[in-house]
C-alpha cells in the first residue's frame, strides 16, 4: 500500500520520497513539532509584516511630506527582498546551514526596524525597513521551510498547512497592534517595538536543530558521508517538473495578490462605508486561517497525496474562478461572498505551493529550488499589482482588474495540469532498465545459504563442475 502511494506520487508529479540530506529518515514528530512552531512564527512575520507596516503610512506621509506612492515603496521593497533574494539564501544555507543563517537574519530584521525609528528621510526608510528588514526576513523564511521539509515526510502536507496558517494569524494580530503602537508611541516608537518583536526570529532559529545520524557501533562500518553539494544547484532546471512548476507559479503570482489589494477600494467605489469595506479583509483573513490547515490535512491523506499536484492546480483554478465571479459583484453582499470563496482558494494555494515543490524536487535540491522559484516570483510580484493599477487608471473600472487577475491565475492552473499530464506523467513508465532490474533493498541473503547453494548447484550458477574426470 505504501509502495503504491509512492509510485503514484512519482506518476502524478515526478515526486520523490527522500530521507533527508544525509540519508536520515524524517522523524515526522518529536522535535519536529518545535520546528513546525518556529516555521509558523517565521511565516507569519514574513508574509504579514509588509502589510502590517502600511498602518504607519499616513503618519509617514504627514511627517515627510510625501505621497502614498512613495510610502507604498516600503512594502514593495520588503516583498521584493523577501522573494528576490531567494538564490542568495540558497547559497548561504548550502554554505553555512539553516540555523546560523536564520540567526543572522533575525538580527538583520530587528536591526532594520530599530534603525528605521531614527531615520530622517524616506530614502533612509527604504534602506532600513525595506532592504535590511526584508533581507532579514528572507534569511529566516526560506531556511525554516527547508528544515520543515527535513523533519516531516508522511505528515509533511499537514505540517505545511499549519505553518502556512501563520500568515493570516499574524496579519490579524500585527495590523491592530501596529495601530495601537502608533496611537500611543508614534511611528518611531512603533518601529522600535516591532524591531524588538522581530528578535523572536532568533528564538525560532535556535529551535532549528539539525538532524543527526544515529550513533553506530564500532563494528558497523563508517558512518554515511554527506554527498558534495553545490552552493546553488542549477541542475533543477533539467527537471521538467520543476520547470513547469516554476512557470506556473510565476504566472499565478501575476494575479494572485491583486484582489486583496483592490477589494477595499472596489467596495468603496460601490458606495460601501469605509469601516464595512475594511472588514472585507478581516473576513478574507479569518477564512484563510482555517483553509490552510484544512487543505494541508486533506492533502496528507493517503488517497489524496499522490494527486497533490492536481489538487494544487485545482486550488489555482478555484482562485481564478473566484476572481472572475467577484468581478460581477454589484453590492456589499456580493463582495462578502467573493471574499469567503477567495479566502478558501487563497488558503489552499498557500498551503500547497511549497508542499508540491518539495514533492517534485526532494530534500537534496529543495534549498536551491525554492530560492530560484522565489526569484522568478519576485519579478511577477513587481509586475502584477502595478499592472492592475495601470489598468484601473486607464479604465476606472474595477471589474477589468479582477477579470485580468482571474485570467492570469486560470492560465497558471492550465499550465500546471496540462504540463504535468503530458510532460511528466509518462516519465516513470519509461524507467531505465537499471531501475527495473534493481534488486529490492530490503532483501537480505544469508551467507550460509549462498555457500550451500553454490555447493549443491554449481552448474546453474555458471561454474564448471570439477570432478576427477574433468580435472584430467
Amino acid at each position: 500500500m505504501e509502495q503504491d502511494a509512492e509510485s503514484a506520487l512519482l506518476a502524478m508529479g515526478g515526486a520523490v520520497i527522500d530521507e533527508g540530506p544525509t540519508g536520515i529518515k524524517a522523524p515526522d514528530g518529536g522535535w519536529g513539532w518545535a520546528i513546525l512552531w518556529g516555521c509558523f512564527v517565521i511565516t507569519g512575520f514574513s508574509y504579514a509584516f509588509p502589510k502590517a507596516v502600511s498602518v504607519f503610512f499616513k503618519e509617514l506621509m504627514r511627517e515627510f511630506g510625501i505621497g502614498y506612492s512613495d510610502t507604498a515603496w516600503i512594502s514593495s521593497i520588503l516583498l521584493a527582498m523577501l522573494y528576490g533574494t531567494g538564490p542568495l539564501c540558497s547559497v548561504c544555507v548550502n554554505r553555512f546551514g539553516c540555523r546560523p543563517v536564520m540567526l543572522a537574519g533575525g538580527l538583520l530584521a530587528s536591526l532594520g526596524m530599530v534603525s528605521a525609528s531614527f531615520c530622517g528621510s524616506i530614502i533612509q526608510l527604504y534602506l532600513t525597513t525595506g532592504v535590511l528588514t526584508g533581507l532579514g526576513l528572507a534569511l529566516n523564511f526560506q531556511p525554516s521551510l527547508i528544515m520543515l521539509n527535513r523533519y516531516f515526510n508522511k505528515r509533511r502536507p499537514m505540517a505545511n498547512g499549519l505553518a502556512a496558517a501563520g500568515s493570516p494569524v499574524f496579519l490579524c494580530a500585527l495590523s491592530p497592534l501596529g495601530q495601537v503602537l502608533q496611537d500611543h508611541y508614534g511611528w518611531r516608537g512603533g518601529f522600535l517595538i516591532l524591531g524588538g518583536l522581530l528578535l523572536n526570529c532568533c528564538v525560532c532559529a535556535a529551535l532549528m536543530r539539525p538532524l543527526e545520524a544515529p550513533r553506530q557501533s564500532s563494528g558497523s562500518g563508517p558512518a554515511p558521508q554527506r554527498p558534495p553539494r553545490r552552493l546553488l544547484d542549477l541542475s533543477v532546471f533539467r527537471d521538467r517538473g520543476f520547470v513547469i512548476y516554476a512557470l506556473a507559479a510565476s504566472i499565478m503570482v501575476l494575479g494572485l495578490f491583486v484582489p486583496p489589494v483592490f477589494v477595499v477600494s472596489y467596495a468603496k467605489d460601490l458606495g460601501v462605508p469605509d469601516t464595512q469595506a475594511a472588514f472585507l479583509l478581516t473576513i478574507l483573513g479569518f477564512v484563510d486561517i482555517f483553509a490552510r490547515p484544512t487543505a494541508g490535512f486533506i492533502t496528507g491523506l493517503k488517497k489524496v497525496r499522490p494527486y497533490s499536484v492536481y489538487l494544487f492546480s485545482f486550488a489555482m483554478f478555484f482562485n481564478g474562478f473566484a476572481d472572475l465571479t467577484g468581478s460581477t459583484a454589484s453590492n456589499y453582499g456580493g463582495l462578502v461572498v467573493f471574499c469567503i470563496f477567495f479566502g478558501i482558494s487563497y488558503g489552499m494555494v498557500g498551503a500547497l505551493q511549497f508542499e508540491v515543490l518539495m514533492a517534485i524536487v526532494g530534500t537534496q535540491k529543495f534549498s536551491s529550488a525554492i530560492g530560484l522559484v522565489l526569484l522568478l516570483e519576485a519579478i511577477a510580484v513587481l509586475i502584477g499589482p502595478p499592472s492592475g493599477g495601470k489598468l484601473l487608471d486607464a479604465t476606472h473600472v474595477y471589474q477589468y482588474v479582477f477579470i485580468l487577475a482571474g485570467a492570469e491565475v486560470l492560465a497558471s492552473s492550465l499550465v500546471l495540469v496540462l504540463g504535468n499530464f503530458f510532460c511528466i506523467r509518462k516519465r516513470p513508465e519509461t524507467a531505465t532498465e537499471e531501475e527495473r532490474h534493481k534488486p529490492p533493498e530490503d532483501v537480505r541473503v544469508d551467507s550460509r545459504e549462498v555457500e550451500q547453494f553454490l555447493k549443491t548447484e554449481p552448474e546453474k550458477n555458471g561454474e564448471v563442475v570439477h570432478t576427477p574426470e574433468t580435472s584430467v
